[in-house]
């Protein structure tokens, strides 16, 4: 444990690493001595902060490396070590930061877990070990890609496919000269819900769209108005009013907002209300 105001960096915990190691390497010799602390602290021993020692200490000393009071058992030369291997840094107290390293034996059984683990990703991605990272960042551009795909196939679905629209439009009401559609629709994500929420708005134009949900077990309504009707309705405001209806809250812009709560019964009521709250 140490006193350090921020987390150490991976360059610094490499540098460490690194300086620990040459250490090892320089295989010291350890000198031990006896003598009183005051001594001690003279020729340059590190003494804990917060230990407690007597008017004679033990002073070990492995050549410009360490000097240090001490009382535990050591090794005769730093080569013993073998290898130092950190494995972990936190936060333990305020301005107190922690490190935690393995040597030897232990450090070499955790290089090989680690070449065990790393030899099997490469089999499953069917690559050589050096080509992982490469091959991780093309899975992830294609899984972005799937999940684009995905989310515009659901909008499409839940507009009654390709073809949707004229059923779509069919459901649009006339409140006060403006056109409305409220609508309950089973997609399971709030990005498609929005996707669909943008083609809604799109086909619609001018009027006031709702698009509800189920999302992550929680009622969830996308409120969008076109722009020419912001000076009648905001869609914020209708957020709000509708978030009550299921237990939750909502806000947003004047032309999209959202809304959400817990309750799912209520979802069906606050589409309903859409129609009531366009009215006025």
């Amino acid at each position: 444990d140490f006193s350090h105001y921020e987390a150490v960096s991976p360059a610094q915990l490499r540098e460490i690493e690194a300086l620990v190691n040459a250490g090892i390497r320089a295989n010291a010799e350890g000198e031990t001595r006896i003598m009183s602390y005051d001594d001690a602290v003279a020729s340059g021993a590190m003494a804990l902060f917060g230990e407690k020692y007597g008017d004679r200490v033990r002073v070990l000393r492995f050549g410009d490396l360490s000097t240090e009071l001490c009382g535990g058992t050591h090794v005769d030369r730093t080569g013993e070590i073998g290898l130092f291997k950190i494995v972990s840094e936190s936060s333990v107290a305020a301005g107190v930061r922690r490190i935690e390293a393995i040597t030897g034996a232990g450090a070499l059984r955790y290089l090989r877990d680690l070449e065990d683990k790393w030899n099997g990703l490469a089999r499953r991605l069917k690559a050589a070990p050096d080509e992982i990272p490469e091959r991780i960042e093309r899975q992830a551009e294609l899984l972005k890609k799937y999940e684009r795909e995905l989310s515009q196939l659901k909008a499409k679905l839940a507009s009654g496919g390709g073809g949707g629209e004229g059923d779509l439009m069919q459901q649009v009401r006339e409140v006060g000269g403006v056109k409305v559609l409220a609508l309950r629709r089973d997609i399971d994500d709030l990005k498609s819900l929005r996707d669909f929420s943008d083609q809604v708005k799109n086909k619609l134009g001018s009027g006031v769209s709702v698009i509800g949900s189920a999302v992550e077990g929680k009622a969830t309504l996308i409120v969008r108005v076109s722009k020419d009707l912001t000076g009648r309705f905001d869609a914020g405001k209708l957020a709000k009013e509708l978030a009550a209806m299921v237990g939750g809250s909502g806000g947003g812009k004047a032309e999209m907002a959202q809304a959400g709560g817990p309750n799912l019964d209520g979802l069906d009521g606050a589409l309903s209300k859409v129609y009531d709250l366009v009215q006025g």
